[in-house]
């Protein structure tokens, strides 16, 4: 009864829902944004206690120009970290565990946990960005800089764990930490016995009737799928997290918008599950973000001090954006999905509450769509030239910014036109020689095409750069050890 209740209101399809702003606003910011370069596609869905609504504009890919529609799946990156921990918060109500337990409880007695002033990391700290943990984990090393998550190995995790430093107190202060997610995804699973898919699937995707959100496609999902996008609109390959999806739970999950809109109206408390009370316990506040960024929960952001009833959470990857909001108080939800590596936070934001301004998108990508042309047609070195002309004109329709260089240099990487990506990253760090991701790319340019002489020297450039960085010495060491 439950689930037909469910499928019943979700498809009660209404003209009038709340907004803040009225619908026909919220349509035309989209539209505007589609068609100013912002994505390839954006779909938006509303959710409130008459029903749902959708509406989308653009297409999946220039090779599949279809308009996505609300089973159209799209990867939403770090809005899966409110799905891991809202698994952890209903498996700790029925408990299979405690949330406040510390993670040297479940993991082997091999793995040597870090503690600070004699405090342990507990489950509550991972759900809550408040463990110590930084955003990322020195030792990640992929093969394919493109797919970073695809052969991080559990034994990779257990060695990170047990030499990192913490570099803040436990639960002193909130730091974003992807591998801290990563980390409680993990537990969760070793605790429940089954990979981190089918947790989420059995414990939140059944009991809501989420048929489309998955880390892996099926065959029949597939065609169905939105083509992720770089900020200057050339496809991209999605992400894959490996055999034993040993940091799924930082963002491996990809969804659609009539999933996350029954989501959203789960934690709008629109209609009762067995999940309901696991779903209050991740809307409880447990400390401040840095400045005036709000409040957290177990996942979520609370917007102010002033109203506590508005959460909402966003997630990317390197081809697609997300943001889902809900506004308790008026029961009101929304979902934005996009196949663009460029944000749509501030969309979110300003349709939760409109005292929130959108940053109107305007396209910067001249520059590197001028360059990337020319090497095409003329070659790498006449690309040069033409940036040295164009930049000393000072034509106001092109931005000069690191990352222009960059982008075309990984371009040409991926096309295996090695030798003029060196060119271009070369240039890049004669442009802008403070910069250290200029030398990152090199280095990692240079130790994948098996010139280790050059990668060391442009890895000990970057320790020199940033002493305090790990990853740095872990990547030089490796290459020397090598």
């Amino acid at each position: 009864m439950k689930k037909l209740l469910l499928i019943t209101f979700l498809f009660t399809i209404t003209s009038t829902l709340f907004a803040q702003i009225p619908i026909d606003s919220i349509k035309k910011i989209i539209q505007k944004e589609v068609s100013n370069k912002r994505s390839k596609s954006m779909i938006l869905g509303i959710v409130d206690a008459n029903g749902t609504q959708t509406f989308s504009f653009g297409i999946k890919s220039d090779l599949n120009p279809q308009k996505p529609d609300g089973n159209t799946i799209y990867e939403i990156g770090s809005i899966g970290k409110i799905f891991t921990a809202l698994s952890m918060a209903e498996m700790s109500l029925k408990n299979e565990l405690n949330y406040n337990d510390p993670i040297s409880k479940f993991l082997p007695k091999t793995v040597k946990t870090p503690t600070r002033n004699g405090k342990e990391i507990s489950l509550l700290n991972l759900s809550t960005n408040r463990s110590g943990l930084p955003r990322m984990q020195f030792n990640l090393d992929p093969k394919n800089l493109d797919n970073p998550w695809a052969d991080y190995t559990t034994t990779q995790l257990y060695e990170y764990i047990s030499s990192v430093e913490l570099n803040k107190d436990i639960n002193s202060k909130w730091q974003y930490s992807n591998i801290g997610f990563g980390l409680l995804g993990h537990i969760l699973s070793l605790t429940a016995q089954k990979d981190y898919e089918t947790l989420v699937k059995q414990k939140i995707c059944e009991p809501l009737n989420m048929k489309n959100t998955v880390v892996s496609f099926s065959p029949k999902q597939y065609p169905n799928v939105a083509t992720g996008h770089s900020e200057y609109g050339k496809p991209v390959s999605g992400w894959s997290w490996g055999k034993n999806q040993t940091l799924a739970g930082s963002g491996a999950l990809r969804s659609t918008v009539n999933d996350l809109l029954k989501f959203a109206a789960a934690n709008l408390g629109l209609f009762k599950t067995n999940l309901s009370p696991a779903i209050e316990l991740t809307h409880i506040n447990q400390g401040k973000k840095d400045g005036n960024d709000g409040f957290v929960t177990m996942g979520w952001t609370i917007m102010s001090e002033d109203n506590l009833q508005i959460l909402w959470k966003d997630g990317g990857t390197f081809g697609c954006r997300s943001f889902i909001g809900i506004d308790k108080k008026n029961k009101f939800g929304i979902v934005i999905l996009s196949n663009s590596d460029n944000p749509v936070t501030d969309i979110g934001l300003h349709i939760l509450d409109n005292s929130n301004d959108i940053k109107p998108y305007k396209y910067k990508w001249n520059l590197l769509d001028t360059l990337a042309s020319t090497t095409k047609s003329k070659g790498v070195n006449d690309a040069i030239i033409l940036y040295h002309k164009l930049k000393k004109e000072n034509n106001s329709h092109f931005v000069f910014e690191p990352m222009q260089l960059n982008n075309l240099g990984n371009e040409l990487r991926k096309e295996n036109k090695i030798k003029e990506a060196i060119k271009i990253f070369e240039l890049n760090a004669t442009e802008y020689p403070s910069l250290p991701n200029v030398y990152e790319s090199l280095a990692e340019l240079y130790k994948r095409n098996g010139n280790k002489k050059l990668a060391i020297t442009y890895f000990e450039k970057l320790v020199e750069m940033e002493p305090q960085n790990p990853r740095w010495t872990f990547l030089l060491n490796k290459l020397k050890t090598k």
